[in-house]
């Protein structure tokens, strides 16, 4: 048996907001938040208060990487210059490839009711950076769903999820990072032990109950808390009380990564050029 993965950090999202006055948990990107390569933002909105997103996200440009929001609660449309036009629901992900450029607009479908999601930003290495856009919506339907012997169900929505008796491949599969992408649901009393190739970083977010991650020595993990682990070795997850954990893992880039607002290249020169490419209507 490899040894576990060890505990990099622990740690807490921090209050933000976006778009037209969207209230977010930034759990990691932005002033003061590490990358983790090859990831560079993970937001969570979660709210019943119409007026914390009712604003929306207007149009606004993307390049340089992948943006994708799995939603939980609610219902939110997307628009875009491709003329591409979707509905997020509850259960659903969109995968939006911005490559060259993308400009959208994500706005909220209803006016009171619980609005719950996360978008995550996944960094696309130097060569792909320009490719053509893309855009993807999943529905709750198409996404796999697996449960474990311990009664640990499993939303498989990016890689491969496997856990020595399951394995079930993903939605998405994606070149270069080889995202792994689950929604964890632990039963109180239940324990997992996701399989994930070493080299991937590796991190949890904790968003409902508390996990426990035991060969670690680590305490209990509490709601709202992102954990990240070192990329080599075994994971084991439990929960005395039930937990509801998001396991996001990918294959570093390993390049540099120059950002200006929605712009993520690999050089100050390359953010210049899309800044004048948005401003002279040429970005997308």
């Amino acid at each position: 048996m490899k040894p576990m993965r060890k505990i990099l950090s622990v740690q807490p999202g921090q209050p933000a907001s976006d778009g037209a006055g969207v209230k977010l948990n930034r759990v990691i990107g932005g002033g003061g938040l590490e990358r983790f390569d090859p990831f560079l933002m993970l937001d969570e909105f979660a709210t019943e208060n119409p007026d914390d997103y009712i604003a929306g996200f207007p149009p606004h440009p993307h390049r340089g990487f992948e943006t994708i929001t799995y939603m939980i609660e609610g219902r939110m449309r997307h628009e875009d210059h491709m003329g591409n036009v979707g509905l997020l629901e509850s259960g659903s992900v969109q995968w939006m490839t911005a490559a060259r450029g993308v400009i959208h607009s994500e706005m909220p479908e209803q006016q009171d009711g619980a609005m719950r999601g996360f978008q995550l930003w996944l960094n696309l290495p130097a060569k792909s950076k320009l490719n053509d856009p893309d855009y993807r919506d999943i529905p709750a339907s198409d996404i796999p769903r697996v449960t474990t012997a311990e009664g640990v169900e499993v939303v498989v929505i990016a890689g491969q999820f496997s856990d020595g008796s399951i394995k079930q491949a993903g939605a998405v599969q994606r070149p270069d990072t080889d995202p792994q992408y689950f929604d964890l649901h632990l039963p109180a009393g239940s324990q997992i032990q996701p399989q994930i190739p070493d080299g991937h970083r590796l991190m949890l977010y904790v968003y409902e109950g508390s996990l426990q991650l035991p060969q670690t020595g680590a305490d209990t993990i509490a709601t709202g808390r992102l954990v990240r682990l070192g990329d080599q070795g075994d994971i084991q997850l439990s929960s005395l009380t039930g937990a509801k954990v998001l396991l996001i893992a990918g294959k570093p880039i390993g390049e540099p990564i120059v950002q200006y607002g929605p712009f993520v290249m690999n050089s100050h020169e390359e953010i210049e050029q899309a800044l004048r490419d948005f401003r002279d209507g040429v970005l997308a």
